[in-house]
């Protein structure tokens, strides 16, 4: 028994760091990054081993046209002020469609998005949702909503090697973030989901389409004050 108490508290002690290093080093990546622009993404260096090269300016929220803000509010979460990073009627409907055998659709949050893109990989397992649960939260509480909104906005894809809205605007329009037209902002906001098959730039007929409602919706947003939380 003696001589396994050292064996046992080694043991103990890295149980302990496992634990520590699990739930505080995250804690301490989002208090750094509540301040500090968050650096490559696992999926950007994915996407520069692919060859798809990178291209990314980060700019504060102000730079940021509000038109662009209120698009992707409309395309990807319109209640994105009213909910703590879950939204539980989107999920649930999600659940339903899912369950009916076809193409399986999301029912992420821009947190979940931003806490996803940001923190973890790419690839759907039990695993990442897990750990996207507990970064979502965090960032909710120790972030707020205009930060989640401007990192999100500086770190998704927006084209093969385009990350973040100044490098999307640059890209498609020839223009800051900042200028972005409604038009412009909308256009931006329908390809997020597919953003290395759709163009912006030069639309088909879907985004076309999409990009209108989404212009529409957008319009909605602001009249009903549902960007308030950020702007």
């Amino acid at each position: 028994m003696a001589r396994s108490s050292p064996v046992r508290r080694l043991l103990t002690g890295l149980v302990v760091a496992v634990l520590l290093l699990g739930f505080v080093g995250p804690v301490l990546a989002v208090a750094v990054y509540r301040f500090v622009p968050p650096p490559l993404t696992f999926l950007m260096v994915q996407r520069v081993f692919e060859g798809q090269g990178f291209r990314r300016t980060w700019v504060p929220l102000e730079d940021i046209s509000p038109t662009l803000v209120r698009a992707v509010i409309a395309a990807e979460d319109a209640r994105f002020c009213r909910h703590m990073g879950f939204d539980v009627e989107a999920i649930e409907k999600a659940l339903e469609y899912n369950a009916q055998g076809k193409k399986v659709r999301g029912g992420s949050t821009i947190s979940q998005q931003t806490a996803k893109n940001v923190f973890l990989w790419p690839r759907r397992d039990w695993v990442r949702k897990g750990l996207e649960a507990y970064f979502t939260l965090l960032i909710e509480v120790g972030w707020g909503k205009r930060r989640i909104m401007e990192v999100y906005l500086n770190s998704i894809e927006w084209g093969p090697g385009i990350y973040g809205a100044e490098a999307a605007a640059q890209h498609n329009f020839g223009i800051s973030a900042k200028r972005l037209t409604p038009a412009q902002a909308a256009r931006l906001a329908a390809i997020v989901p597919k953003p290395l098959s759709w163009q912006a730039a030069k639309p088909g007929p879907y985004v076309k389409r999409r990009s209108g409602a989404i212009n529409r919706n957008a319009r909605a947003v602001r009249r009903e004050g549902l960007t308030d939380c950020v702007l």
